[in-house]
């Protein structure tokens, strides 16, 4: 073995699901806008956790690989086509802690300005602001061009301000 070869330390599997349990619920139901959908995907994510061999460098790039396989398994459930011709609409969990005592801010104009965002947006919106990733790490999460996730960023906090009319001077 090489010395630039990554290590593959011993992952205890709950002291991951306890770190990185709220990042990958919260991108979970970002994308699918419902409770039942994120729970499942949630599960989905940390089974291919256990199952995989991935040799991971430090923690940063297992949270990374956490977050591309989140958003690899929302993007096929809802190409599925039983998510096509279903509606769903669900409130997000509410803050008594459940679901990996996950607390949510305070449903407010905004929150749900975020939720109305197309997912292209939404998606970039929330690994901005709320898991502080800077454009850069975004574009690579999601291999997309540094100048898309700008572009998208752009777009998103221009229909956030005509969404809220104004009413907030940070969006």
């Amino acid at each position: 073995m090489t010395d630039s070869a990554p290590i593959k330390t011993e992952i205890d599997i709950e002291d991951l699901i306890q770190k990185h349990s709220n990042t990958v619920y919260r991108l979970a139901y970002a994308r699918t806008k419902n409770k039942a959908d994120a729970e499942d995907l949630f599960q989905k994510v940390f089974l291919r956790f256990l199952k995989s061999n991935i040799q991971f460098k430090d923690d940063e790039h297992c949270k990374a690989w956490l977050i591309r396989v989140t958003i690899n398994c929302g993007k096929n459930l809802l190409a599925s086509m039983w998510r096509k011709k279903a509606i769903l609409t669900e409130d997000p969990p509410e803050a008594s802690g459940e679901n990996n005592n996950i607390h949510w801010d305070d449903k407010s104009e905004i929150y749900y300005a975020v939720m109305d965002l197309p997912e292209k947006y939404r998606i970039v919106v929330h690994l901005f602001y709320y898991e502080d990733y800077s454009v850069k790490e975004i574009a690579q999460i999601l291999h997309r061009k540094e100048s898309t996730v700008k572009i998208h960023l752009y777009r998103a906090r221009q229909l956030l301000k005509s969404k809220l009319k104004g009413e907030y001077d940070y969006v």
